[in-house]
């Protein structure tokens, strides 16, 4: 059996690889931060070998669900795969999605207002308009540079991702209040959400901001992230046209599977819909 030592050399050669396979921006990151994670739990000799792989796997579990877990394990297989460590590979933890989405977890509509009202109250324009072009499209937040003052004079915007190219309509509302914000802060071209140095807003300062709104919104932390603004609008897009497939081609989805676990319904809409069939007599 292969064993290799791992160094920081490693780690920067595959980035470079990743960035050559033209791999997103937000999925470079999100790889190298676990295999990150995975070198700094390798013992002091850094030495990868079948034990070691087995030993990080089963240190994920109890402390991250069962699906943040495999995404780090996929990462750590990326890696050993780009190594050529292939027969070191290991296989992700099997589970049954729920499709039933979790109460603790899933933002509501009410609580999506009541976010951007704090938002406002405190000031932070920019980040209401951030917060309202991400769930208003159901872009993600690595997508956000793509909506640009072009974008926003044509109404639509072009988003390239993993080989794929699609289209994103902006509806005619946020347009306005995006036209208005980029009057405002002078924006003629590029992306409309810049810093000072008219670089875009990295997705970590959102993230932070966000999360900072939760006591004044009296919403729990654990339901406010950037992504789950993308699930709020596939849930409520879903509601009002059933057309899972176009639903996919919207979020950029390769796999309906995935589009499913986006418009798993709530605990309370199943109760409510076991009621209405009435079929207890």
């Amino acid at each position: 059996m292969k064993k290799m030592k791992m160094t920081e050399q490693n780690m920067d050669d595959y980035r470079i690889y990743l960035t050559q396979e033209e791999k997103s921006r937000g999925t470079i990151e999100k790889y190298l931060r676990d295999v990150r994670r995975f070198y700094e739990f390798l013992p002091e000799q850094k030495v990868i070998d079948r034990e070691a792989v087995l030993s990080y796997k089963a240190s994920l579990l109890p402390g991250y669900q069962i699906s943040s877990a495999n995404s780090m394990l996929i990462a750590v297989n990326s890696f050993l795969d780009y190594m050529g460590l292939q027969e070191l590979k290991v296989k992700v933890y099997k589970f049954q999605r729920s499709l039933l989405a979790d109460p603790s977890r899933e933002l509501s509509k009410r609580e999506y207002l009541r976010l951007l009202e704090a938002a406002e109250s405190q000031g932070k324009f920019r980040l209401n308009l951030i917060i309202q072009t991400i769930c208003s499209t159901g872009i993600r937040i690595s997508e956000l540079p793509c909506i640009t003052w072009e974008s926003v004079q044509s109404g639509k915007s072009v988003i390239r991702l993993k080989g794929k190219t699609r289209m994103i309509i902006l509806p005619q509302k946020l347009r306005g209040k995006l036209a208005d914000y980029c009057k405002q802060e002078q924006i003629t071209s590029g992306p409309v959400f810049q810093t000072r140095t008219g670089h875009p807003i990295h997705r970590s300062n959102i993230w932070s901001d966000m999360k900072r709104l939760c006591r004044g919104a009296e919403i729990d932390e654990k339901k406010v992230f950037p992504h789950n603004l993308r699930h709020l609008f596939a849930r409520t897009y879903y509601r009002k046209n059933h057309d899972i497939v176009y639903l996919a081609d919207i979020l950029g989805h390769s796999s309906i599977e995935t589009t499913r676990i986006y418009t798993s319904v709530s605990v309370q809409e199943h109760e409510r819909v076991l009621e209405e069939i009435g079929l207890t007599v």
